[in-house]
């Protein structure tokens, strides 16, 4: 991965992060971008999320996908950059496997 496309994963991750804080209500339920992953052709940048409880992690997908219109748009005005990635959300699924895979130690080591 070049440099130029570690920057441009750290800014959105900082980006859609402030816009997601400032701007989408998600009725008590914490959102985190665990990671940002865009494409060498700049076109896409997957963007992973986790919630809050856990449970209400296709809620805030949701929730996200409704207003991913008026993300893109904030962050079209934000970066200074040619092309500007077109964001797709998902979630983060390495949460749930790591806490599948400790339960199942737990359960040999009883």
């Amino acid at each position: 991965m070049s440099q130029r496309i570690k920057r441009i994963n750290e800014l959105l991750k900082r980006e859609v992060s402030q816009i997601i804080l400032k701007e989408i209500d998600f009725y008590n339920i914490l959102v985190t971008i665990t990671e940002v992953n865009t494409s060498s052709d700049l076109r896409q940048a997957k963007i992973k999320i986790s919630s809050l409880p856990q449970e209400k992690n296709e809620l805030a997908l949701e929730i996200i996908k409704k207003n991913i219109f008026q993300i893109q748009k904030e962050i079209n005005k934000k970066l200074q950059m040619n092309p500007i990635p077109r964001l797709v959300f998902e979630i983060d699924k390495t949460e749930i496997k790591a806490q599948r895979i400790e339960e199942l130690l737990s359960k040999n080591k009883a």
